[in-house]
């Protein structure tokens, strides 16, 4: 598309992510993508079977769904299937699971060193986790934290998991470079304030998104401060400065109104 010629941002909805991930990572001679916010993504996969609920019903689909969820027939018509990853079935996930494990390079014989080259092209990767997400089991995937391997718990800290300490897709290099924002919002699944979206992603949509002039490490977690001299003002919603690209990864899921509303004021479709 001439309109991303000269690079644009990808902001990801929940499973929307992992596509926008494949279009960094599998796209040859695609147009440079500058910055990558996430919002709700199963980076590193799921547990469970996302939007169902905790009634009885769905624990029984849950609990079947799970059984055959390698299955050829479950992978071809089913799309969370390729990002369900059941801690205590991991050989079966890394040879049946037909996405996540190419996309996060998990494949010990397989690893493609371009997937990474790519990825850590981005200027700043914005992974935000919501407090209170019910959706994504652990909420920690947001953050590419997740369960290791042979258990349900505890939840591995992102710099904890192999994928990370190796660099399996170059989070690691971006982390150090202080160009991984790790972003803790309330609310459940996507449901994120607009003061909130205007404090993290707006300013990751301008055409200079602020940059880390400081970090402070805390543990194994950092706290980036970000300059913020060269853009004092907030864009107006209704401002376009660069092309966005917006990836939700689902034709039937309602997204809170939050979430809509705040797109639809920053590509301009609001009523006026």
């Amino acid at each position: 598309m001439k309109e991303l010629s000269k690079g644009y941002n990808i902001v990801g909805l929940s499973q929307g992510n992992l596509i926008g991930r494949a279009v960094v990572e599998f796209c040859d001679g695609a147009p440079q993508v500058k910055n990558f916010i996430s919002l709700g993504g199963p980076h590193a996969g799921t547990a469970s079977v996302p939007l169902c609920g905790s009634g009885f019903l769905c624990l029984i689909a849950d609990k079947l769904i799970k059984s055959e969820i390698y299955s050829d027939y479950i992978q071809a018509h089913l799309a969370p299937s390729g990002y369900l990853k059941l801690p205590n079935d991991i050989p079966h996930y890394l040879e049946k699971c037909r996405f996540l494990p190419k996309l996060n390079n998990e494949l010990p014989h397989e690893r493609n060193s371009t997937y990474k080259e790519r990825f850590t092209r981005l200027q700043n990767l914005v992974l935000i986790m919501f407090e209170h997400d019910t959706v994504l089991i652990p909420k920690e995937t947001s953050w590419f934290g997740y369960y290791p391997n042979g258990a349900f718990k505890p939840v591995d800290r992102p710099q904890e998991t192999k994928l990370y300490s190796e660099d399996w897709i170059g989070l690691k290099t971006l982390d150090d470079a202080g160009k991984v924002h790790y972003v803790n919002v309330s609310g459940g699944h996507l449901g994120i304030s607009k003061e909130d979206m205007k404090k993290h992603v707006v300013p990751f949509l301008k055409d200079e998104a602020p940059m880390a002039d400081s970090i402070e490490t805390h543990g194994s977690h950092r706290k980036v401060k970000l300059n913020r001299k060269r853009n004092q003002e907030l864009p107006l919603l209704q401002e376009k400065e660069s092309s966005q690209l917006i990836l939700d990864g689902s034709s039937s899921y309602h997204w809170p109104p939050s979430v809509q509303s705040f797109f639809n004021e920053l590509l301009g479709l609001a009523e006026a």
